[in-house]
């Protein structure tokens, strides 16, 4: 019996004693019996609810584990031709949106992992195209090094309620770029050089 089950049995028992029945045989339970009273029939009703909640719980957590899990992320190369290059410049995380799209359809109808956008930045961290600088607020935020504006990257200003923020768009080149690499791409880790500043 499972622990849910369990729970479960436990309920129709403290239910029966509520509604003053006897759980045993289903009779009701005479008059006069402790379990007939008032307040012993309303503590009845209050564990019932809490097992109740406790069955949801479980239930919830049997849903989880029998969730299937997502695949890790992978594309094919005759996938990855299908990439749509942008000629407008996009942000990373639109470059990962389309690879996470097309690792989908590579999956036939299985739950694939999507593309995680911070390899990018790792990679371009690892080899010299991106680095941290000190913004205006004092935060540290991304910028591309000299390098990596020659291989297409460009710094966008945000603007959203007063505040500013740079943002790293990538060119055709760029993105061009980011999908020779994908294999070095997707090996980069979070080195020991990123420190609190990565969000």
């Amino acid at each position: 019996m499972t622990e849910l089950e369990k729970i479960e049995y436990a309920k129709t028992y403290i239910d029966c004693l509520a509604d003053g029945i006897n759980p045993l045989d289903g009779s009701p339970i005479p008059d006069g019996e402790v379990a007939c009273n008032v307040r012993v029939s309303r503590c009845f009703f209050y564990v019932s609810s809490i097992l109740q909640r406790e069955i949801e719980r479980e239930r919830k957590k049997v849903e989880k584990e029998n969730k299937p899990k997502r695949l890790p992320f992978s594309i094919s190369p005759e996938r990855l031709l299908q990439f749509e290059y942008s000629e407008k410049p996009i942000p990373v995380t639109e470059i990962a949106r389309r690879l996470s799209r097309l690792a989908a359809e590579d999956g036939e109808g299985a739950k694939v992992a999507r593309f995680p956008y911070r390899k990018i930045l790792y990679f371009l961290r690892a080899v010299g195209m991106i680095e941290w600088r000190v913004w205006e607020n004092g935060k540290y935020k991304r910028f591309p090094t000299a390098e990596g504006e020659a291989m297409g990257l460009v710094l966008m200003i945000w603007q959203n309620y007063g505040r500013k923020t740079p943002v790293i768009y990538f060119t055709e080149a760029a993105q061009r770029f980011i999908l020779d690499n994908l294999d070095a791409v997707m090996a980069a880790e979070k080195g020991s050089s990123y420190d609190e500043r990565e969000d």
